[in-house]
């Protein structure tokens, strides 16, 4: 990525992600701390927050998935792209119910920021655990997280072959003419992280 996510702005885009879904769950408008001092006299755009990025949340409870959105490229702030998918995760990801305040209070949040992508020429290039893959072909696409080859046990051909699952393709398509596969990097972090951190 061309920019550093601190500590402290991890710790603010996990805040805003649970604020974004609690406040839909409450029925009530989402506070947002930072909102508040942006408004103060002298106040900067210079965290990367403020910088437009692709970015994913995701939601567990337990080891299990429990919703994930997000996307490629955003036009708008990081802060703003989160908190957008925070509540898209919960409540909009057609592989699941709407979150309900009781999976809420179980669940954890994990946000994964996307640098740009880049065009891959070789797909032999991809590294295993710090690529990600977006793969476009015959008017389909998919995206792979860069944690998924890991947590999965996938190698290489695994890893190639799945991006081409997901976009509904046979596998090996992404060497196919016409095939687009770009990889991306990304600055991943959770709630589980910031847990750990505390013990």
């Amino acid at each position: 990525m061309n920019f550093t996510i601190t500590q402290e702005e991890q710790n603010a885009l996990l805040y805003d992600a649970r604020e974004s879904i609690a406040a839909r769950l409450d029925g009530r408008p989402p506070v947002y701390p930072r909102d508040k001092a942006r408004e103060s006299p002298g106040a900067t755009k210079t965290s990367a927050l403020d910088q437009s990025c692709g970015a994913f949340v995701t939601l567990h409870i337990g080891k299990q998935l429990r919703g994930c959105i997000g996307r490629m490229i955003a036009s708008e702030a990081l802060e703003k792209t989160v908190r957008t998918m925070a509540s898209e995760a919960a409540f909009g990801d057609p592989r699941f119910p709407s979150l309900t305040k009781e999976e809420f209070e179980r669940c954890c949040i994990e946000i994964s920021a996307l640098s740009p992508l880049e065009l891959c020429p070789d797909p032999r290039s991809v590294r295993v655990g710090m690529h990600g893959l977006y793969l476009i072909h015959r008017g389909r696409s998919g995206v792979l997280l860069p944690q998924v080859p890991a947590e999965q046990g996938w190698d290489l051909d695994a890893y190639l072959d799945y991006i081409c699952v997901k976009a509904g393709l046979p596998p090996h398509s992404y060497d196919e003419p016409g095939a687009r596969l770009y990889t991306f990097t990304a600055a991943v972090f959770g709630e589980q992280d910031v847990r750990n951190r505390s013990l």
